[in-house]
């Protein structure tokens, strides 16, 4: 008798598997970007990729939908373009990319790929994709309405790396949150810090009244305006 027959063969993780190990993100990424995640991840697996190289092909598609975006800025103001084709444009490229971004660190985990320098570039390449949406956004506004503040978008793209500067302390051995709770309620307030949700509202905006996207940055430099001051009391008053 072969031995090695009668040994039980290696289960393949499933689509669950990758998921059950996801790090949150709020209810729409849990709900939709975790899931989609995890069957990126599950593919990269059976085809023996490497999270970095999830990392990368997310870092690709975010730059490039962004770029095009602020290429095609001008254009749909003028109305040689149409804003929903931009909007579908980033709709599909920003959530997909996200999406490889959730499946990077689930491929990681379950099949302890893990590493320092993988973390590291996972951070790296999100500090790049978000600066480039940033200035998706902002080129909007700026060809819908050309009498845009400079200064405030200016506080816009300082007050959006608030998201991913707390999203890296909340990994860490000091973390904290100031509202714990995770009822239904509060996680459908949290969706303005969504990352997900952030950008499937964004995209819609640009596809169907692109002339409101400076609103859009007005308020979501008021959110997390607001969410850096009460994190600075927060952990002042804990401190103290």
């Amino acid at each position: 008798m072969n031995y090695a027959s009668t040994l039980a063969e290696p289960t393949k993780p499933s689509v669950a598997d990758f998921h059950r190990v996801n790090r949150g993100g709020g209810l729409f990424s849990e709900s939709v970007s975790q899931w989609l995640g995890a069957v990126f991840a599950l593919v990269a697996q059976r085809l023996g990729l490497r999270p970095t190289v999830l990392t990368i092909v997310n870092l690709i598609l975010g730059l490039a939908t962004s770029v095009s975006v602020v290429a095609l800025a001008p254009a749909v103001a003028e109305g040689s373009v149409p804003a929903w084709l931009v909007g579908l444009v980033a709709l599909v490229g920003w959530q997909v990319a996200y999406a490889l971004d959730c499946a990077d660190g689930q491929l990681a985990r379950v099949t302890g790929q893990g590493s320092p320098a993988g973390a590291r570039v996972d951070v790296l390449c999100d500090v790049a994709a978000q600066i480039a949406l940033v200035a998706a956004l902002a080129a909007t506004a700026v060809a819908q309405r050309p009498e845009t503040p400079t200064w405030l978008v200016a506080i816009f793209a300082g007050t959006w790396m608030v998201n991913l500067v707390t999203s890296v302390m909340q990994s860490g051995p000091n973390a904290a949150s100031m509202v714990t709770s995770t009822s239904l309620p509060v996680r459908l307030v949290k969706l303005v810090r969504d990352y997900g949700a952030v950008i499937f509202a964004a995209a819609l905006v640009l596809a169907f009244a692109p002339a409101l996207v400076l609103w859009v940055i007005i308020a979501f430099t008021v959110v997390n305006g607001g969410f850096l001051l009460a994190s600075i009391a927060f952990s002042a008053r804990a401190s103290l």
